[in-house]
């Protein structure tokens, strides 16, 4: 028998569920029978799918791009696996119109196809089953200071740390906080980003578990990279320190990471800060003495200072061999992390 064949036996088979088709199912049951026998009612045809093909996934709204697998009893040309469409509707055989799935839980599409083939007149009482295949409408990003960037759907129920372990984990320059943005439509319809800061180190000691938020799609997970201190010139161990802690570093700290003052240090030391866009460098003196000596507060220091102590000779090197510096202090001295305990 002929695919054709096998079309009119389906079709003659629901017209028995009507009067005037019983007269019709009778004289074609006996070759339909033949042609279909050992067939499971929701046996589909080459590159149709059935019921048991489909993957067990959690149960959510249905999104555009999303793959769903539906199956009606007893009608082979209509069960088939249907990508929704960037509209968020499906289209199905012999339906004239499109129908709406973005949005829908498995259930209410059954019943909304239920509809469909009913008001068209395709099927009288037709049975629908409607799985949910892949989902492509929930994609979750997490970039940054992780180990495996990953881009993954958030089925089911996934968290903030669900999806720091999908990225493997952070690497050990990780900032001191995680940038979560997400798309938020306003009253008007208008997609807003708006972007959370998460403490990293209160998500990982679990000390406020409200921390640990639930992701429902679209969300794009950042992790900076520390900022770092320079500590150059008169010290025992210059270099380049990660600030890790998310704490306020400082002309003490820096000095503390450095090892301690080296043998002739002088009374003033300098901070050079990159103010502004055009990357020109400000030179800031401080009382280095007084400091040490407790008799005037210690200074804050911002990512990417460059922290410079002269000998007591009071020589200064340009701002040009301290640039230079930086670069071979940064080579030297990237393992050295600061993290305050």
């Amino acid at each position: 028998m002929t695919q054709a064949m096998h079309l009119v036996c389906a079709r003659l088979q629901r017209a028995g569920r009507s009067v005037f088709g019983f007269l019709a199912i009778m004289l074609a049951v006996p070759a339909c029978a033949q042609l279909q026998g050992g067939l499971s009612p929701y046996h589909a045809g080459a590159g149709s799918i059935q019921l048991s093909d489909v993957s067990n996934l959690p149960v959510q709204r249905i999104g555009r791009d999303d793959l769903v697998g539906i199956a009606v009893y007893d009608a082979p040309e209509l069960t088939r696996t249907v990508r929704v469409g960037a509209e968020g509707d499906i289209r199905l055989p012999m339906l004239r119109g499109r129908v709406e799935a973005a949005g829908l839980y498995p259930a209410e599409l059954e019943a909304a196809i239920t509809a469909a083939l009913t008001d068209e007149n395709v099927l009288v009482d037709p049975i629908v089953t409607v799985s949910v295949v892949e989902y492509r409408s929930r994609p979750i990003s997490v970039v940054g200071a992780v180990k495996n960037p990953v881009t993954f759907q958030a089925t089911g129920k996934v968290t903030l740390l669900d999806a720091i372990s999908q990225a493997q984990g952070l690497t050990e320059n990780a900032g001191a906080e995680i940038l979560i943005s997400r798309p938020v439509p306003d009253a008007e319809g208008n997609i807003t980003n708006l972007t959370q800061r998460i403490p990293v180190r209160d998500l990982l000691s679990a000390a406020d578990p409200s921390l640990n938020i639930p992701l429902q799609g679209w969300e794009e997970i950042r992790v900076p990279e520390a900022g770092r201190v320079f500590v150059l010139g008169n010290v025992k161990k210059p270099g380049a320190f990660l600030i890790t802690d998310g704490s306020e570093s400082s002309v003490m700290k820096a000095i503390a990471l450095s090892e301690g003052l080296g043998d002739f240090s002088g009374h003033k030391a300098y901070i050079y800060r990159t103010e502004g866009g055009a990357g020109s460098r400000s030179e800031i003196p401080i009382e280095l003495k007084k400091i040490m000596n407790r008799s005037t507060p210690d200074v804050p220091l911002r990512a990417n200072d460059i922290l410079y102590i002269p000998d007591a000779a009071g020589f200064k090197a340009s701002v040009k061999v301290l640039a230079a510096s930086v670069g071979a202090g940064a080579a030297i001295s990237s393992a050295l992390i600061y993290s305050a305990r």
